[in-house]
């Protein structure tokens, strides 16, 4: 028999005779099998003990009853000099211990994750209440980040290279379009072009003449002022193919395949096809967009104000911008950030409300151009309270509570009562006295960690 398959064995064969044992009997193996079964490293007798120890301490120390019947406190219940000074089954302070930290709600999170942006930390202090005025509006396009496009000449489609919805590259050819006017343009370039090379050869050769003084100074001026026209001619039709959409970096180009040019309309920046008109051998005329393109990524959420709520919204816009929140029917129970970026200089007459711009962060694309909303704007008030970021708050089993940062890389969850709420932030009637940081984005993943516990994890892994 292999001598390295010997301690594996004798392991499993301990397994199977200890499974067979009475209950409440316990044998003790042979020396031979202790000492091959040690071994093993990870043997089946020593994990079983293991499990069977921790089994015995779970039903201790870890159920819903102590010893007299008396309910265990949760950890947030627990004072935290209490929770640090603890010492597990390893001999270690728990707090330290990888495996059992998470049993009295301590994580550890060293300052890379805040470095990279995964989490962040905030101080916890006073803050004004702002109070919401509601109002209702219709989202629409960032005007900034969409253009329609159309051609500068009246021809005919010939190519489509793209779809409704398609996203696409700043400079990428969209449609391919054959004009007359576009043709006429090209061939006058050709020709322009041709004339300043001859021109640019009858000027050389009557410098090289006037300075042997074989030829006079007026055919060298006639030939430099022939040269001078043509240079003017071929800029200005290379100026038209421009001005009609050609690249100036293909002008070169231009007749070395004797082929001739279309008309490629390119995107002027990166975003999606939002409208598109184009059909293969459709007249394009330069007063009619054939395709609209748009970064959907932000967009502006026009709202009605009321000439009552205009002084307070005005002022408070001129003096740092003013936070909101958007709902919309397609995502209920959800709420969208935005902020005041502009108020309305005129007030319609028939409605008399003035138009307010809320700009909306849309990176996930889920919001749409055309929706109907109601928004939420904060203005601040006077009354100051002690307040958090919403995300720094959390939920477990009915009760909110936050990642505390003690001392180090490590942070323990402390139980807070919230108050009410606003604009991302949300206020705290206990459990915090002010001036403490907290972890402010990222503590679901904290959370995650801390609840390995209640999963029978900890100690057992």
């Amino acid at each position: 028999m292999n001598s390295s398959l010997r301690p594996a064995i004798l392991a499993a064969a301990w397994t199977v005779f200890a499974c067979q044992c009475p209950p409440g009997e316990q044998r003790t193996p042979p020396a031979e099998g202790r000492a091959l079964a040690s071994l093993a490293g990870g043997s089946a007798m020593g994990e079983q003990q293991r499990r069977d120890g921790h089994a015995h301490e779970n039903e201790d120390n870890h159920g819903h009853e102590g010893h007299g019947g008396e309910k265990e406190l949760s950890d947030m219940d627990r004072p935290v000099d209490e929770l640090f000074s603890a010492t597990c089954e390893h001999g270690r302070k728990t707090f330290e211990c990888d495996e059992c930290r998470y049993e009295i709600g301590v994580v550890k999170a060293p300052g890379g994750l805040f470095d990279g942006a995964l989490l962040k930390k905030a101080a916890v202090g006073q803050r004004r209440v702002e109070a919401p005025i509601v109002l209702t509006g219709e989202i629409k396009f960032d005007e900034r980040r969409v253009a329609h496009i159309s051609a500068q000449t009246e021809g005919v489609v010939r190519k489509v290279h793209l779809s409704l919805g398609d996203r696409v590259k700043k400079g990428q050819p969209l449609v391919e379009i054959e004009s007359v006017s576009f043709g006429q343009a090209e061939s006058e370039h050709l020709e322009a072009q041709a004339t300043l090379e001859l021109a640019r050869r009858s000027h050389d050769r009557q410098a090289e003449l006037r300075q042997e003084n074989i030829t006079s100074e007026k055919e060298y001026l006639q030939a430099k002022r022939e040269l001078e026209a043509a240079q003017i001619r071929a800029r200005t039709a290379g100026d038209k193919l421009v001005q009609l959409g050609l690249p100036p970096s293909e002008l070169k180009g231009l007749g070395q395949s004797g082929a001739r040019a279309r008309l490629v309309l390119r995107a002027p920046a990166d975003g999606m096809v939002l409208v598109l008109h184009a059909v293969p051998g459709e007249v394009a005329k330069s007063e009619e967009p054939l395709l609209t393109v748009g970064d959907l990524s932000t967009l502006w959420l026009w709202a009605d104000l009321y000439e009552r709520d205009l002084a307070l919204v005005a002022d408070h816009q001129s003096a740092g911008g003013l936070q909101a929140l958007v709902t919309v029917k397609a995502f209920p129970g959800e709420e969208f950030p935005g902020s005041v970026d502009f108020v309305g200089p005129t007030m319609e007459e028939a409605t008399r409300t003035v138009k307010v711009r809320i700009g909306l962060k849309n990176p996930a694309g889920r919001l749409r151009a055309g929706m109907f909303a109601n928004v939420r704007i904060f203005l601040p008030g006077k009354e100051e309270v002690l307040a958090l970021p919403k995300d720094a708050v959390l939920e477990d089993e009915g009760r909110s509570f936050v990642f505390v940062h003690h001392h180090d890389d490590y942070f323990v969850r402390r139980p807070v009562k919230r108050g009410r709420a606003w604009a991302g932030w949300v206020e705290v009637t206990s459990g915090l006295a002010g001036g403490e940081m907290v972890v402010s984005e990222g503590s679901f993943l904290l959370k995650s960690d801390v609840l390995r516990s209640k999963m029978g994890a900890g100690c057992a892994d």
